[in-house]
């Protein structure tokens, strides 16, 4: 008798921190603002040492958190960027490997079968929206937003009407949007990057912080076509910089919906956009302040692929690749190496920086980790929620590969420091490699295959066993956008 009376205490004390245990409240999950500037360079933010264009409040987002020095894109162009981004997989393996338009307006879409990044957070409970450039999938398609787990999607569905920013209608959900201001591409009243900002913050005032939320801002900025409204930014800018006008395809009578405007004012144009973007990003993060759900909302800011140089674009005047080797379409690091900044109060310290070397499938499985829920399987990515909270170990990959499907097909491999990119690679599995070494040469001007030709082989091998064939996408022969 007398054992079971000292064992009377012992089971009460287990009980009771079992019952504290099951009232203990969860960490709070946080909200999620995925921020996705449209062929925006490395160099062309403050952060990473822009000097011509002002940038105060992407570099306030940056100081405020953590800037990764060796974050990647999905690839070097905008559908297969996104499609590696929302899938979790490289562009080896994720569902959309290409820009390919579909009639009567739209890009291939993704498939029913696919689980995306924005189905995964909304089945865990999250509200899901997008403001921006979609470009998988036509309204009404397997491939719509809103099948793909956005509850709620305004903007351009098609990337190519997306050239222009005075377009004649956007898409809010499955309703489309006339733009009467600029029917028929003769006149340029309503800005759609403007249009879609007021969606966004409203969208945002809306959040009470009862529920969790995913917001995906892909905005087209600083896309080409190099148009601006004529406000103070623009005004800022012009007459700062020496200019080369660029004849286009201008808004007026027979203007067709996927080309470029004319610009006297490239340089000054090109610098007011990414001002603007700048702008766009400040608004953002002052909405979430004043609804107080900043120090709980993980905020990430990062661009889909490299500079472009159409429509009067010079990236090579604003020093746009900072230095690196090629701009958007190549898979030089110039091509897919990111701005990316993370904020996030209640868990990133201020002003701390990583060398993490991930790309765009990983953020499928950190956002799965930090919302608890189930990542899919057969991912690519690997959370980096530990490098995010600055933790001393961090899974790392074995390695990156990107494809690239026009001109010709191209490869890249990414291991450790080295980096091997393959040209002319459709269908030519024996093609020459190209290998560098990032730490000693990451402007990618020495070609290292002589000296080490087993490394190179080996980088090789790699990329054969990463590209999995796709009857949809054969290597080597799409369309750009």
């Amino acid at each position: 008798m007398r054992k079971y009376l000292l064992l009377i205490p012992l089971l009460t004390s287990s009980f009771l921190t079992q019952r504290a245990d099951a009232q203990a409240p969860k960490p709070q999950r946080p909200n999620i603002v995925f921020i996705l500037a449209d062929d925006l360079g490395y160099g062309d933010v403050g952060f990473n040492g822009q000097k011509l264009i002002k940038t105060p409040n992407i570099d306030k987002l940056a100081k405020e958190g953590m800037i990764f020095n060796q974050f990647y894109a999905g690839t070097s162009v905008c559908a297969p960027s996104r499609s590696s981004l929302l899938t979790g997989q490289h562009t080896g393996h994720t569902y959309i490997r290409g820009n390919k338009g579909v009639e009567p307006e739209g890009q291939q879409p993704i498939a029913d079968s696919v689980t995306t990044l924005a189905e995964v957070l909304k089945k865990s409970g999250y509200v899901t929206a997008a403001f921006g450039k979609w470009g998988l999938g036509p309204v009404g398609s397997e491939g719509d937003p809103n099948k793909q787990g956005f509850d709620r999607f305004y903007g351009y569905n098609c990337q190519s009407l997306a050239h222009r920013y005075y377009p004649e209608h956007l898409w809010d959900n499955s309703k489309k949007i006339l733009l009467e201001g600029n029917k028929g591409l003769i006149h340029n009243k309503e800005y759609a990057p403007d249009l879609i900002q007021k969606k966004a913050l409203s969208f945002v005032n809306a959040q009470d912080g009862k529920q969790p939320f995913f917001l995906f801002l892909p905005y087209i900025l600083p896309h080409a076509e190099l148009v601006v409204p004529d406000d103070s930014l623009f005004r800022y800018y012009k007459g700062k910089f020496e200019e080369k006008p660029h004849k286009g395809a201008d808004y007026g009578p027979g203007a067709n919906g996927g080309g470029y405007a004319s610009q006297d004012f490239p340089h000054a144009t090109f610098a007011a956009m990414v001002a603007r973007l700048d702008l766009y990003v400040g608004q953002v993060m002052n909405a979430l302040k004043k609804k107080g759900l900043d120090k709980n909302t993980l905020v990430i800011f990062t661009s889909d692929n490299g500079p472009h140089v159409e429509g009067g674009a010079d990236p090579r005047f604003f020093n746009s690749g900072a230095g690196f080797r090629g701009v958007k379409r190549d898979l030089y690091e110039g091509g897919i190496r990111e701005p990316f900044a993370a904020r996030w109060p209640a868990a990133i310290k201020p002003g701390s920086k990583s060398d993490y070397i991930g790309a765009f499938w990983d953020i499928l499985p950190t956002f799965a980790e930090l919302a608890n829920a189930p990542a899919p399987r057969n991912i690519d990515g690997i959370s980096f929620t530990d490098a995010l909270k600055g933790k001393a170990i961090q899974k790392k990959h074995d390695y990156l590969y990107w494809e690239f499907h026009e001109q010709g097909g191209r490869q890249a491999v990414r291991q450790g420091n080295w980096k091997a990119v393959r040209l002319k690679a459709a269908g030519n599995p024996d093609a020459l490699v190209e290998l560098y070494d990032l730490s000693k040469d990451p402007q990618e001007k020495n070609n290292l295959t002589p000296q080490f030709p087993e490394k190179a082989k080996e980088l090789g091998q790699i990329m054969n066993r990463a590209h999995v064939s796709s009857a949809i996408f054969p290597f080597g022969s799409l369309a750009t956008n």
